[in-house]
């Protein structure tokens, strides 16, 4: 795994209080909220960028909705002054905001992924910053994923979903790691 420096930034994905809701309760992973307590204290530590992303939902049913009880950060993932907090109303952290304005007008070439859930804005985010060019690298215990229902009625199990969606993201996309190897990165 390559150094990290301020050509590297930490995003942290929709740690928002939306996803405390009883919809989301079958989480795989329901300790990647402390995972990315930690890793944003290491990057906090060295001085690296953090980039905070908030889905602001345009539909009262859903729990990110923008007016809604969802809407603050977890405590686990608060922004502290000088990190950067963008909004978004799409799943893509890039479709009508100023992500990618923001990371080249700073240098920075290399996304290291957190937050929620793996199999939709993650997925999205992570594909799209791809194709902008960015080397990206997800934190597998700092990210999660949700039983998912078909039409047909069949459940998937959230640990399915998560290893078919880091499967494919790895396949191309992204590098799949570890938190105690993106702080053994960071120092």
């Amino acid at each position: 795994m390559p150094a990290f420096g301020n050509d590297t930034a930490l995003i942290v994905l929709d740690v928002q209080k939306a996803i405390d809701d009883p919809k989301w309760n079958s989480k795989n992973n329901p300790g990647y909220a402390d995972v990315i307590a930690k890793l944003l204290t290491e990057f906090r530590a060295k001085n690296l960028p953090v980039i905070h992303v908030r889905h602001e939902e345009a539909n009262p049913a859903s729990t990110f909705y923008a007016n809604g009880p969802g809407q603050p950060f977890k405590d686990e993932a608060q922004p502290i002054d000088n990190e950067t907090v963008i909004a978004k109303h799409q799943n893509c952290a890039f479709v009508g905001t100023s992500l990618e304005t923001h990371l080249r007008d700073r240098g920075i070439k290399r996304l290291v992924f957190t937050g929620v859930v793996i199999h939709n804005s993650m997925d999205i985010t992570i594909r799209m910053a791809h194709c902008l060019g960015f080397e990206n690298w997800l934190v597998l215990d700092a990210t999660t994923a949700i039983d998912v229902t078909d039409t047909n009625g069949k459940t998937f199990p959230s640990q399915d979903v998560f290893d078919l969606y880091a499967a494919v993201l790895a396949s191309e996309y992204c590098v799949l790691t570890r938190s105690q190897d993106v702080i053994n990165a960071s120092s």
